[in-house]
């Protein structure tokens, strides 16, 4: 069998290329990105199976369908709710749900034998679903520990996330600060991106809390929020134009 892993995580591909040896497969070849994805299957025969992660470095997987023609047969693996898993199943296309277990994994390889010869996935319905906000779980409320009692805190009452000292915290409008389990990296996925932005490595804000915009330095953009109060709520130079673009 000719497999692939598509996963820009480098250290999760390598766990899953060792998982796979176990079952006597070897991984041909492991692609980080839909850039080196697209160039990678321009440039050789497509294998038989691919193992692909979603959220790749610089963007969405879906993005390597519309830009090469592939027949290959698909197990994604992904850390997305099980509302998402229930759509995959939907669509004839496996799934494994990260961290990947070794017996969900063999079951996976044992379904797409039987599969065999495989009909072309439906992956535009797929992509569809996950390029349309109102068709996606975003998170609605936090829970945070406050010493022995846990408080809900809805998203309407968050002003920004954001890193310090190697912990997550979300800040509310009522000037509070709560350290969360989730990383901003998390978050992204999380959050629904209409209303959230991460515009730096530090933070992520929703809209409805930007009460000002100012020119900065080195043509970034700084933000004004209602009680936070910090000179590092700044729009990477990197990130303004899109954060332009989103906020209109």
């Amino acid at each position: 069998m000719n497999l692939i892993i598509i996963e820009d995580e480098k250290p999760a591909a390598r766990l899953l290329q060792r998982k796979l040896e176990k079952f006597g497969l070897k991984t041909a070849t492991m692609l980080h990105s839909v850039e080196d994805a697209v160039a990678w299957f321009q440039n050789n025969p497509h294998p038989d199976l691919i193992f692909l992660d979603i959220q790749l470095s610089d963007g969405l997987s879906f993005e390597i369908f519309e830009k090469v023609d592939i027949r290959s047969a698909v197990i994604f693996t992904t850390a997305y709710d099980e509302y998402a898993l229930r759509a995959f199943k939907l669509n004839s296309v496996d799934y494994l749900l990260k961290p990947i277990d070794e017996d969900e994994l063999e079951a996976a390889l044992h379904k797409f034998r039987a599969m065999i010869p495989q009909q072309p996935f439906d992956f535009e319905s797929i992509r569809r679903m996950f390029s349309n906000p109102s068709e996606k779980n975003h998170k609605s409320r936090f829970t945070v520990k406050i010493g022995q009692h846990l408080k809900v805190i809805g998203i309407d009452e968050i002003e920004c996330f954001y890193s310090e000292n190697k912990g997550t915290y979300l800040h509310t409008l009522d000037n509070r600060d709560y350290l969360i389990e989730s990383s901003l990296e998390t978050l992204e996925q999380e959050l629904d991106p209409d209303k959230f932005y991460r515009i730096s490595r530090k933070f992520i804000v929703p809209l409805q809390s930007i009460r000002e915009i100012v020119v900065y330095s080195n043509s970034r953009l700084k933000l004004i929020l209602p009680t936070y109060k910090s000179d590092d709520v700044v729009v990477s130079r990197e990130k303004v134009s899109d954060f332009k673009a989103w906020i209109n």
